[in-house]
């Protein structure tokens, strides 16, 4: 029977010593001591605490009673184990407390980590300092991450919501809260500018961007509001030096492509008491002041504008300057993004008019003791009216005076000083505010999208106010707080009903869990008969004031049902409190009335609309359409109702602003301010806790433990508690179930089931219940360690004993040895001594016995004589007798033996004679049936006649087909000698074909001729198109003939194997006919006409070549040589003679056989001839060319000749050039087509690798055309084929991507600087040659300007083709990056290549279900930079070339890298240094391999990161030793590494003072001091390539046979080059 255990019980099991708690300390908040004793009597428990800091006791006593009444609550909060309290989440902690969450909190930041997820929300504590932590790269480093993988940040927050925008097609709001000084305006600004840089790479770059910036238009303009906002609305507090005074909520729209098509800004609570009056220390909003101080002469002298300091509005605290901050240049800054957003210079002024308008109206001064005065030539008064373009004498006396409207008349009466300088201050507040109001109109108009329908989502920044609660509040504190108690309302809800929608989707049971609902509070302050009601109400009353106002409150709310959120002052009748969800706050009761009216004399309303300032009537204009009137109700309504109150216009668009975050997702960030002073890492903890309290932090893990806070998957669970059950239950062996082995832990542990609860993915845990299993499986592992221990100690004492053991057995045996020695010798001697005396004894005694011997020998001889002699004669007696015996008893043993004998043969015959007669009388009946004999030898004579016979057949039939197969075979040789002599009279008529048979004078004509033929030509292609698909019909036909016959062989020879094995005459007919059939078949085939149609194709070729130049003169090296035609590897000239200086090799004519294989094609071939010429892929090509590597070179066309000069060239030749080079569009046409898009390019391989002439052959062979053309003054059209030719060659270079790039790009760019070469080679031979004639030149003037020219030609024609150089070298840095740098995270930082260093990522769920990219492997990446390296190496590409683009890659290696394990949480253990170390070691080995230097020191930071993870971090002497072996980090990055350090269970966490230590070493404002390395740019051009050494090029005239270039080819052959060589 089991029993269960008291719900105190796994309470104070906790509670052992040495247990750490937390206790309440009024300077540090919360202080920690641990436990040192525990003691339970009875009912009672006693525990004693010693201050871990302080070293002061504390004591806890209360009853078990009171522990299960209280759940545990009058026990002291416990705190986390050392590991968990640098955690990122919050509601990862074991304890989820106050303490512990502040502490947490605290940690981090000492650490310089201002960032710390709470569940759902992001807590940012402001470091007042600046931090490496929003850079661009940055910004890219959570573009596409998902939350969990980076360190908490607001661009994790801004990044989930953009992806939540993108997955759920629905709105969303990042609400960014916190008191002044927190840092919201900076966090709001940095998540639009997330916003407006990041780029999508989820979504594949479908962001548009437009500008240099990366941004377009609209998203500059967002930016640009910043500072407009800034200017107007913010200013120096106390708390802060950029304080905005007055709350945002900012759209900003996407379309349906995720492009940012627009936004829109809705302000609130303008705080424009701030224009007349600042606190001490604080400041106006910044405008005024960088206006004073920007503003230029002109402007100034026109706006009668000086210091800030001559200004009642700006000067009333003396001098207050922002360090750091320069006014004039935060003007210009002002100025641009006005004009940004699309403000007009002009309207910028009339603008910054009204501005200083307003500053000279502060300076008007109002004097007098009873009534109120200004002086009509007061400066300030003059200089206002002017600027607002209004009636100075008006304002004047308006400022001074009152009208009062009764029913019959119109009274004016005079104000006080006091009253008149409330009237001036209040026209300078509404001026300011409706100024403001039409400026964020203007924005909104400007950025809003024009387009109706094109924005399908939006994503919203609230930038409002934290809760406040000075010593004096008002009505501003007062509109603050009631705005917060909204927004928290909101945040509760939204965060208990993600609590309850998670319950329900993972199926547990679960009851309504309590939260804080502050409705009633709410509805206080905004219900019908609320405190916002009661004000507009007393508002309305002409006598209405502060006084009537509060009594009216205390009249309403002095009852039972408002006790608890309204309280009454003790003192006083002009104050109340409010308890707020944060605080109780007591509002004075002071200007209630006055700010929440904020009226404007309706004179002075009059006198600012007939303003002679355009700019200001359009101003007060918009403001009045913006806020109309309600419509009155009555005419004694229409009294009461002028204008809105602020109160109304506050409550209403604050529910309009609920309204839209409660139909978006939201995303929160709380902001904190660690101290009052705004010091830089300074951490004031009662601060930090009230504004936990008050932002709502705590009440969401409030909420969380009400329910289940900590959640597992069964995995992770598993991962980590298997260790709690049985080996049996978790033996890998087995692969036990996760579920099943999760709920034998649970089982085994937690007794009590309410404490957590298993869901479908989820297991869940009440609060404190991870501590528990934490401290379960701490005991266990200590319990393993101790019996490890106890083992590991036994094995070496043990160990010890033994040796002890041995070295004394070792000692006594060498004492006993000496011993025994001596003990030895002294019995060697004793027994000497006695061998002496025995040997002489016994000689004594030997003597004396030999004596003795022979006397008794003697005698016992005569005794024995006597005694033999007695005993010789009874023998005697003995042996006659027993002679006698044995003579006798033999004879009688005989006689009984024959007797026997003679008895059993005679019974065996008499039986054998019985036997015998029976068997012949059996045998004598049988012998009279003679018929039966005769059936017997009959039947086995007719079946020996039959098999007799059988077998004879069966020889003739097998004799007859024999020779039948021998007739065949000898039919089948003699169609074979028939087909051979056919082949042989083929080749020779062939033969005779190619021989000269027409005259060289003739050759003109005929070429007219062949011109006239070519219309007879085009018709006679069809049919020979038609016979080649009869020829391949027929081909296909002999093919299948041929499978037949093989097919019938085999049958054949089938049946012979049936034949003698005595198959039956049936089935060998069978064969026999289908074998004749087969037969017949192939005889029909061999003798169709193939010579006809083969010799028909040949001279058609061969004639009609020159006519048709999209068609091969030869077939293509991949048509393979058939029985139905015959190819040659070189193309036929035509039939006319040849010049004697060129020699064209034909090879021989092919004997036509039944079939041959495919004759593979060129190693170094790229297209096809026969078919289009399509570009193929350069894998493409390296595929072809490695499956056709084994096949010998094949032969090309060379035109070996002896150099010669031009006086050697016949007239013919040179003719014939002239033609060449004026048929200038065959001639481009070739050389794009044919040598460019359909070139195939050497596979480049070091074993065997391509010749020089292999690789610039398209080079040289557009080189020397180009020479040929600039020697004949063809220079017009060697330019514009240059030009062409280069376009086509950046084009074919810029199609091919990624991968494929390598070697196209590498190919051209040095076949390229090989034609620089060449160029720059032939224009100094032009210029020598020109400095030769110079005689002849001052003869021939008109010669230096074609000079000119052609030197203008060639400058241009170098300059164009080292920009190809440059632009072939960025497209394939550009594809080579692109390419490179998916491998590089995942080959250099995620690949474990050491298995015994394995590890397993936090993420691995999203690895594995998530992860849909290509993982790449180490091998991956050094074979890439191998085929980079060996393609240079192979196509000859200077070292200069090579190292650059390999240092550049080394480079993106490093920079990548280090930047990812940068930022990655999970990926800073020791473990996965080694794997990273070891994969930066093979790049190194690679690279000291490749003698590639340089490209080592682009690594060094990656492996000076992983050498930090794997060094000793436990004390400050240890990171004094890593800043002096990292030295090439700066402080910043080895904070980040340490702070991301991953602990194993077997670490020690590092202590607070580590931490402390590394983050000393930081110090701000360092240029040096960066987070991240400048990240190397995918499609960066900027870089310069540096243009190698012109080289020394020797031009080799060589042209593959399988390129299609006829007229280049006779162009080369005929070209006289100098110098040339001769190719082999």
């Amino acid at each position: 029977m089991t029993t269960t255990r008291p719900s105190y019980d796994q309470t104070l099991e906790v509670f052992a010593q040495g247990t750490k708690a937390w206790f309440t300390d009024s300077k540090e908040a919360w202080i920690s001591a641990t436990c040192q004793t525990k003691s339970t009597t009875n009912d009672a428990v006693h525990m004693v605490f010693i201050g871990d800091s302080t070293r002061k006791e504390y004591t806890v006593d209360c009853t078990l009673a009171d522990i299960e009444k209280t759940n545990g609550a009058c026990l002291p909060p416990l705190r986390n184990p050392a590991k968990l309290e640098y955690t990122d989440d919050l509601t990862n902690l074991s304890y989820l407390n106050e303490p512990a969450v502040l502490h947490t909190i605290r940690t981090r930041y000492l650490q310089h980590l201002i960032y710390t997820y709470s569940g759902l929300v992001l807590i940012a504590v402001n470091p007042f300092d600046r931090v490496s932590l929003y850079e661009a790269d940055v910004v890219q480093q959570y573009s596409g991450r998902r939350r969990g993988e980076m360190d908490p940040h607001l661009f994790a927050i801004a990044e989930e919501a953009y992806r939540c925008m993108i997955r759920e097609k629905r709105d969303q709001t990042i609400v960014v809260s916190g008191e002044s000084g927190a840092g919201k305006t900076v966090s709001a600004k940095y998540i639009m500018r997330y916003f407006a840089t990041a780029d999508d790479q989820a979504v594949g770059g479908m962001r548009t961007k437009k500008s240099e910036s990366g941004m377009t238009e609209v998203e500059e303009q967002i930016l640009a509001t910043n500072p407009i906002m800034e200017a107007f609305g913010n200013a120096k507090t106390t708390r802060n030096d950029n304080s905005s005074r007055f709350g945002k909520y900012i759209e900003i729209q996407f379309d349906k492509t995720t492009n940012i098509v627009g936004a829109k800004i809705r302000t609130y609570l303008l705080e424009r008491s701030r224009l007349i009056f600042q606190p001490e220390t604080e400041r106006n909003y910044h405008i005024f002041y960088q206006l004073c101080a920007g503003a230029p002469s002109s402007e100034r002298k026109e706006f009668d504008l000086g210091d800030y300091t001559q200004f009642h509005y700006l000067n009333q605290n003396g001098p207050t300057t922002i360090p750091g901050v320069n006014d004039a240049v935060e003007f210009g800054n002002t100025q641009q993004s006005l004009s940004k957003v699309g403000l007009s210079v002009q309207l910028q002024w009339s603008i910054f008019r009204l501005l200083a308008a307003l500053l000279h109206i502060g300076n008007i001064k109002i004097t007098g003791r009873g009534d109120a005065m200004v002086a009509e030539n007061d400066a300030a008064l003059q200089t206002a009216t002017r600027l607002l373009g209004i009636k100075t004498a008006d304002f004047r006396k308006w400022i001074v005076r009152k009208q009062i409207t009764t029913r019959s008349e119109k009274i004016v009466t005079n104000l006080s000083p006091a009253q008149a300088l409330v009237v001036k201050d209040s026209v300078a507040k509404y001026v300011y505010a409706n100024l403001f109001e039409w400026l964020v109109g203007v924005i909104n108009e400007r950025l809003s999208c024009q387009e109706p329908g094109a924005v399908a989502t939006f994503i919203g920044v609230l930038d409002i106010y934290g809760f406040e609660h000075f010593k004096k509040n008002s009505f501003e504190q007062f509109c603050i707080n009631y705005a917060n108690e909204k927004l928290q309302q909101q945040f509760n809800q939204h965060v208990f009903k993600l609590e309850q929608e998670e319950y329900v989707r993972e199926e547990i049971d679960w009851t309504f869990i309590e939260f804080t609902d502050n409705q009633k509070c709410i509805d206080l302050i905004e219900g019908r008969m609320g405190i916002l009601a009661l004000l507009d109400e007393e508002s309305r009353m002409p006598s209405g004031s502060d006084d009537g106002f509060i009594q009216k409150l205390y009249s309403n709310f002095d009852k039972p049902d408002f006790k608890t959120y309204f309280k009454k002052p003790r003192f006083g009748q002009k104050a109340f409190t409010i308890a707020h969800y944060a605080h109780d706050v007591q509002y004075e009761s002071d200007n209630f009335m006055d700010k929440n009216k904020d009226t404007v004399p309706d004179e002075h309303l009059q006198l600012l609309q007939t303003t002679d300032f355009d700019f200001l009537k359009k101003v007060l204009e918009t403001a009045a359409a913006a806020n109309p009137p309600p419509a009155p109700e009555s005419k004694r309504m229409s009294m009461m109702y002028r204008k809105p109150t602020l109160g109304s216009i506050f409550k209403l668009s604050l529910i309009q602003l609920m309204d839209t975050i409660g139909q978006t997702n939201v995303h929160y960030i709380r902001c904190i301010k660690p101290n009052e002073a705004k010091v830089a890492w300074e951490f004031e903890p009662n601060m930090v806790l009230a504004q936990l309290r008050a932002c709502g932090v705590l009440e969401t893990i409030r909420i969380s433990c009400e329910g289940y806070p900590s959640r597992w998957t069964f995995e992770e669970f598993v991962d980590r508690y298997y260790a709690l059950v049985s080996f049996q239950q978790w033996d890998p062996k087995t692969k036990p179930d996760p579920h099943v082995l999760a709920s034998a832990i649970l089982s085994a542990t937690i007794q009590d089931e309410s404490m957590y609860q298993v869901g479908r993915t989820k297991l869940f845990f009440r609060a404190g219940q991870l501590a528990y299993l934490e401290k379960r499986r701490a005991d266990r592992f200590n319990e393993c360690a101790t019996l490890l221990q106890k083992n590991i100690r036994r094995f070496v004492y043990r160990s010890k004993y033994v040796r002890m053991r041995d070295l004394a057995l070792s000692l006594q045996c060498v004492l006993r040895r000496k011993v025994a020695m001596a003990d030895l010798e002294a019995r060697r001697r004793a027994r000497a001594s006695l061998i002496i005396q025995t040997n002489w004894r016994r000689y004594a005694a030997r003597k004396q016995y030999l004596a003795r011997q022979q006397f008794m020998i003697h005698l016992q001889a005569a005794c024995r004589t006597c005694i033999a002699k007695r005993q010789l004669q009874e023998l005697a007696r003995h042996h006659a007798a027993t002679t006698i015996q044995r003579l006798v008893r033999g004879f009688l043993a005989r006689q009984a033996f024959n007797r026997q004998l003679n008895l059993i043969v005679s019974v065996q015959a008499c039986i054998r004679r019985r036997m015998a007669t029976r068997q012949f009388v059996s045998l004598r009946s049988e012998a009279r049936s003679a018929s039966h004999l005769k059936e017997v030898s009959y039947a086995l004579e007719m079946k020996v006649v039959e098999l007799t016979q059988a077998l004879t057949e069966q020889r003739e039939e097998k004799k007859a087909m024999a020779d039948r197969h021998a007739q065949l075979e000898a039919q089948i040789r003699t169609w074979t000698d028939k087909h051979e002599k056919l082949e042989t009279k083929l080749k020779g008529h062939e033969e005779k074909l190619k021989q000269p048979t027409v005259p060289q004078a003739q050759w003109d004509a005929l070429e007219a001729e062949k011109q006239q033929l070519a219309v007879e030509h085009k018709q006679a292609q069809e049919v020979i198109k038609a016979k080649d698909r009869a020829l391949q019909q027929l081909e296909a036909q002999v093919a299948q003939h041929k499978q037949d016959f093989d097919a019938s062989q085999a049958e054949l020879q089938q049946a012979r194997d049936k034949m003698a094995t005595m198959v039956e005459a049936s089935e060998v007919a069978d064969l026999k006919q289908q074998v004749a059939a087969l037969k017949a078949q192939l005889s029909q085939a061999l003798h169709t006409p193939r010579r006809q149609t083969s010799s028909t194709n040949l001279h058609a070729s061969a004639a009609l070549g020159n006519a048709n130049r999209t068609r091969s003169v030869s077939p293509a090296p991949a048509m393979a040589t058939t029985n139905s035609s015959t190819t040659t590897n070189t193309a036929p000239p035509p039939v006319v003679a040849l010049p004697t200086t060129e020699i064209v090799e034909q090879p021989p004519t092919p004997t036509p056989t039944i079939a041959k294989p495919p004759i593979a094609a060129r190693r170094n071939s790229m297209t096809d001839m026969a078919a289009p010429a399509v570009p193929k892929s350069s894998l493409e090509n390296a595929r072809q060319a490695e499956m056709l590597a084994k096949t010998p070179r094949p032969t090309s066309v060379f035109v070996p000749r002896s150099v010669f000069k031009l006086a050697d060239m016949d007239e013919d030749a040179q003719r014939e050039i002239h033609t060449l080079l004026r048929d200038e569009q065959s001639l481009q046409k070739e050389l794009v087509e044919g040598l460019i898009r359909g070139l195939r390019m050497p596979l480049p391989s070091i074993q065997s690798p391509p010749s020089p002439k292999e690789v610039f052959f398209p080079a040289h062979t557009i080189g020397i055309c180009v020479m040929e053309m600039w020697r004949l003054d063809y220079i017009a059209s060697s330019e514009r084929i240059l030009f062409n030719v280069m376009d086509s060659i950046q084009k074919q270079c810029l199609g091919f991507t990624g991968e494929e790039a390598i070697i196209p790009c590498i190919y051209w760019l040095s076949n390229v600087h090989e034609l620089l070469s060449m160029v720059c080679t032939a224009e100094q031979r032009k210029q020598q040659q020109w400095l030769v004639q110079g005689s002849r030149r001052q003869q021939q003037p008109h010669q230096t300007s074609a000079w000119n020219d052609f030197e203008k030609l060639a400058e241009t024609i170098k300059f164009e083709l080292q920009c190809l150089e440059d632009n072939i070298f960025h497209a394939a840095m550009k594809e080579l990056k692109k390419y490179l740098s998916k491998m590089v995270i995942s080959a250099v930082i995620e690949q474990q290549s050491l298995p015994g260093f394995a590890t397993t990522d936090s993420s691995r769920l999203y690895n594995r279900f998530l992860r849909t990219e290509k993982t790449y492997t180490m091998d991956n990446l050094l074979n890439l930079l191998n085929k980079v390296w060996r393609s240079m190496k192979c196509y000859a590409l200077e070292a200069s070339v090579s190292m650059q683009v390999l240092t550049e890659l080394l480079k993106l290696i490093g920079v990548t890298a280090f930047n990812d394990l940068l930022m990655r949480k999970n990926f800073s253990s020791w473990k996965r240094a080694m794997q990273i170390q070891y994969n930066i070691t093979r790049i190194e080995e690679w690279c000291k391999t490749h003698d590639i230097t340089e490209g080592i020191l682009q690594l060094e930071h990656v492996m000076q990161a992983a050498k930090l993870l794997q060094m000793k971090k436990g004390s400050p002497t240890d990171i004094e030793n890593i800043y002096e072996a990292c030295w090439i980090l700066s402080p910043t990055q080895i904070q980040k590494l340490i702070a991301n350090y991953v602990v194993a269970d077997y670490e020690n966490p590092i202590s607070n003072e580590t931490l402390q230590a590394v983050a000393n070493h930081v110090i701000s404002g360092t240029k040096t001091d960066i987070l991240l390395l400048d990240s190397v740019a995918l499609d960066d051009t900027s870089s310069p390539f540096e243009i190698p050494m012109i080289r020394t090029p020797q031009p080799t005239v060589y042209i593959p046979s399988w390129l299609n270039v006829k007229k280049v080819r006779r162009l080369v052959g005929l070209a006289p080059v100098e110098p040339i060589t001769v190719a082999e």
